[in-house]
């Protein structure tokens, strides 16, 4: 009688012990399935710029990215000047992902000889499956320095140097094969170039992404001023293709805007679309990983 008592314990532990392993297993297999449904969208652009602007793109943790942006005189200069290929601006930086959705960078500029530094979050990405949200918000914040003599007792003051720009990136990523982007933008100047302007001048962006193969894509942007008092002052547009090629991204394209920070392209754009004034130029992005993942680190080759 004893044994017989014995061995029903033993079983009643037994399936007492696989019904909680049933039940965890179970658990984890749900936790897992929630997990997958969540998904931050990603590769809304191919780059982190646009063509001028930032994009809602980001690099991954631990990589350094290695930019120029160039851009020739405007093409109506003529063959004299080989379409203004006889002259040139550029802006060369690097850029790091601190964490993926983290991104800082410096630069500079030809142009009034400046130096810029910005910080980019994605505060709010996009995702889709569990807890979806249609849009991706991120925040870029940045100042630049010129350091281009201006033999102007006031603007040689170095405090009248420095202008400060902040951004909001408002995207989202439709399908595959397009994208669209809002960018409301504020640059303050310590001291305004054109004496009717505020201090503070105010801006809206458009951009998007068309894919049209694996690894072209077309893209576009435009700035409209909301409060540019300087007649002289045009609105910033440029057209580019996107191609990318192992490490790197490669991108040629049109716009009328010579400079490649936001204060110089956004509000001192001078040339006139309707004129022909407008500058053939490319940008080109190469990527390092400097820091590997844990998961990669871990692994011996």
């Amino acid at each position: 009688m004893k044994k017989v008592v014995l061995y029903v314990l033993g079983c009643l532990i037994s399936l007492a012990s696989y019904t909680q392993n049933i039940d965890l297993f179970a658990q984890v297999d749900s936790i897992d399935t929630i997990s997958k449904q969540f998904e931050i969208v990603n590769k809304a652009f191919k780059s982190t710029r646009i063509i001028n602007s930032h994009s809602n793109e980001f690099l991954g943790k631990g990589i350094l990215d290695f930019r120029i942006l160039h851009r020739f005189a405007p093409l109506n200069q003529g063959i004299y000047d080989l379409f203004g290929l006889d002259n040139a601006y550029i802006r060369f930086g690097v850029d790091y992902g601190i964490t993926n959705r983290l991104t800082i960078g410096v630069g500079r500029s030809t142009v009034e000889k400046q130096y810029d530094g910005f910080i980019k979050w994605n505060f709010l990405p996009q995702r889709k499956g569990y807890k979806a949200f249609p849009f991706s918000f991120s925040y870029v914040g940045g100042v630049i320095y010129a350091t281009q003599n201006y033999y102007d007792s006031v603007r040689d003051l170095p405090n009248n140097r420095l202008y400060y720009y902040h951004q909001i990136l408002w995207s989202r990523k439709f399908n595959d094969y397009f994208t669209l982007q809002l960018m409301p933008t504020l640059v303050h100047y310590n001291l305004t170039n054109y004496a009717t302007n505020p201090n503070d001048l105010w801006s809206l962006g458009v951009g998007f992404r068309v894919r049209v193969s694996k690894r072209v894509n077309l893209v576009a942007e435009y700035y409209q001023q909301l409060n540019q008092n300087n007649p002289n002052s045009f609105n910033s547009v440029a057209l580019g293709c996107d191609i990318e090629t192992g490490g790197h991204v490669f991108q040629i394209n049109l716009t009328n805007s010579n400079g490649m920070t936001e204060r110089s392209f956004i509000n001192e754009t001078t040339n006139d679309v309707s004129k022909g004034q407008i500058h053939l130029g490319f940008n080109i992005s190469r990527v390092f990983v400097v820091k590997k993942p844990k998961e990669f680190s871990n692994k011996k080759n």
